[in-house]
């Protein structure tokens, strides 16, 4: 009976590892990034994703040109930048996507907005369920750098894949407890 109950442990425990290495990180604009040039369509690359929470987006671009605001739906149709939800600001912004619904995103320097650069991420599922709280710092005032209300500092993308930082841990846990499971039962 130890036996099942420690198997059982083993597989809970590897199924919740895997599954907290089931979020991607994704390049907004994938190669282009956050800019106006070679007219990106934000909206295509959105739509050609399937965000889920804990999901984070990474927004490259030039911080002389280009910074990412955090809007309401209403002031992402009207590209108004006066009630920003968060301001980012530092040229490389990673955002976790910590709840579902629509996130709305635009560029605050005059006329980007208009020209199309903003975007609307999608996310329509939970990869995963958290226990953990989200780490999300305050919004800053226009022009500074940290994270709005659903949102939380992250790793640099790596392609549009899920962090290989999460996974390896997640293995080596893995491989841990089933070490344990194994010496219990005196296979090793």
């Amino acid at each position: 009976m130890g036996a099942a109950k420690t198997l059982a442990v083993v597989v809970a425990v590897m199924w919740a590892g895997t599954a907290a290495a089931a979020a991607a990180v994704y390049e907004v604009g994938d190669k282009l990034g956050w800019t106006i040039m070679n007219n990106p369509d934000y909206g295509k690359w959105a739509n050609s994703k399937k965000f889920s929470v804990g999901d984070t987006i990474v927004f490259t671009y030039n911080k002389q040109f280009h910074n990412v605001i955090a809007v309401s739906k209403a002031d992402y149709k009207n590209c108004d930048v006066t009630k920003p939800m968060a301001t980012w600001s530092t040229g490389k912004d990673s955002v976790v996507l910590n709840t579902t619904g629509h996130h709305y995103f635009i560029c605050g320097f005059p006329g980007h907005c208009a020209i199309g650069q903003k975007v609307d991420v999608p996310v329509l599922s939970s990869a995963a369920p958290s226990t953990a709280p989200s780490m999300a710092p305050t919004p800053s005032a226009a022009g500074g750098g940290s994270a709005g209300r659903a949102a939380a500092a992250a790793p640099s993308p790596h392609g549009n894949a899920a962090s290989t930082v999460d996974c390896s841990f997640a293995l080596t846990i893995a491989a841990s407890v089933l070490s344990v499971a194994a010496a219990s039962l005196n296979l090793l």
